[in-house]
C-alpha cells in the first residue's frame, strides 16, 4: 500500500538539518504547543488557511468568491474568519498575489520519493540524505517509518528530527529505518515545562531519548535557547549532564532564538507569545563559554 501523510512542504537544498545537502520533508501535526514555535503552520495535523497581509492589495476577490464568508472587508482592512474555512481553494485560485495559500496537503510515499530521488547525486556527493521532520513526524508513525524504509531501500541516508514526545511505539518503528536522530531538548524543568512547551512532564521524552540512545542510532540533541524563558542554570547543567551520560552523541546543538515564527502565525490567525530579542553573537558566545566550564567538549552553535 502507497501510504500518504499530511506534509506541509519539501525543501530542498538544505544544508542545516543533518550531513551534506538534504531534501527536508516537513510534516503537519504536533503535540506540543512551543511558545517559540518557529513552524507554527505545522501544529495542526490538517491543512488550514494561510492569508499574508503584506501581499494583499485589498482587490476583494477572495470576498466575492468564498462560500463560506471567511473573507470581509471592512474601513480598508481585510478580516479573515479562519474558523469558517471549509478548505475549498476558491480563494487561493482567485488571489492575484498569492496572498492566500492553504498550509499542508496529502501525499503519498511514493510521490515523495520520486522528488527526493531526483537529488539523489548531491546526497551521494555530500553525505546528504533526506530529513523528515515537522510538526512531530513520530506523530504519522506509520506514514514516517514508511517513508524511511523506502528512502533505506533507495539507498537514501534518512534523518529525522523530533522532540520525542510521542509513543515508545512510535520511536521503536520509525527508528529501524533511521540513520540519524536530531533530538530537540527544549526545557529541563518540569514546572516551566507546561508554560514553555505544553505537556506536564518531561519523563517521555527522557525515556525516549534513552530509547534511541540504547539502539546505537547516531543522535545529535537540538537546543533551542530562549531568552528569558530556558536560559537557566539548571538547564545549561542539565545539558552538560546529557553530554556525560550519552558518551556516543554526534554533538550538541545549540540554537539561538529567532523570530522567524511571527509572521507565520499572523498569517494563520495564531498568537505569537515570545516578545524577546534575538540574542547577539556575544551573548551566545557566553553560553558556550559556560558549557566549556562545565566540562562539555562537544556543544557548538548552530550556524
Amino acid at each position: 500500500m502507497d501510504r500518504k501523510g499530511v506534509i506541509l512542504d519539501i525543501q530542498k537544498f538544505s544544508i542545516h538539518d543533518g550531513p551534506g545537502i538534504r531534501t527536508t520533508v516537513f510534516l503537519k501535526g504536533c503535540p506540543l504547543n512551543c511558545l517559540w514555535c518557529h513552524n507554527p503552520e505545522s501544529k495542526k495535523f490538517q491543512p488550514q488557511l494561510s492569508y499574508d497581509a503584506n501581499k494583499c492589495i485589498m482587490c476583494g476577490k477572495c470576498e466575492t468568491v468564498c462560500p463560506a464568508n471567511v473573507h470581509k472587508f471592512e474601513n480598508n482592512k481585510h478580516c479573515t474568519d479562519y474558523s469558517k474555512c471549509i478548505l475549498c481553494g476558491k480563494c487561493v485560485e482567485a488571489c492575484l498575489v498569492n496572498a492566500l495559500s492553504i498550509y499542508g496537503k496529502s501525499m503519498s510515499v511514493n510521490e515523495i520519493i520520486s522528488e527526493v530521488k531526483k537529488d539523489k547525486k548531491f546526497f551521494d556527493n555530500t553525505g546528504g540524505g533526506i530529513t523528515i521532520s515537522g510538526g512531530e513526524p513520530l506523530s504519522q508513525q506509520e506514514f514516517t517509518a514508511a517513508l524511511a524504509k523506502e528512502a533505506k531501500e533507495q539507498g537514501i541516508h534518512v534523518t529525522v528530527e523530533t522532540s520525542g514526545f510521542a509513543s515508545k511505539e512510535s520511536v521503536e518503528r520509525v527508528a529501524e529505518y533511521t540513520d540519524l536522530f536530531l533530538f530537540d531538548y527544549k526545557v529541563s524543568e518540569d514546572e516551566l515545562s507546561e508554560k514553555l512547551i505544553g505537556i506536564k512532564d518531561l519523563n517521555k521524552i527522557l525515556e525516549n531519548l534513552d530509547l534511541i540512545c540504547s539502539k546505537k542510532k547516531d543522535i545529535i540533541i537540538r537546543c533551542p535557547f530562549i531568552p528569558k524563558h530556558n536560559i537557566t542554570e539548571k538547564h545549561f547543567r542539565k545539558i552538560a549532564e546529557l553530554e556525560k551520560k550519552y558518551p556516543d552523541l554526534l554533538g550538541i546543538e545549540i540554537l539561538p532564538y529567532h523570530n522567524f515564527g511571527k509572521n507565520k502565525a499572523d498569517s494563520i490567525g495564531d498568537e505569537y507569545e515570545v516578545e524577546v530579542k534575538m540574542p547577539e553573537d556575544s551573548e551566545v558566545d557566553s553560553w558556550l563559554v559556560k558549557f566549556r566550564e562545565l566540562g562539555c567538549k562537544k556543544v557548538y552553535r548552530n550556524k
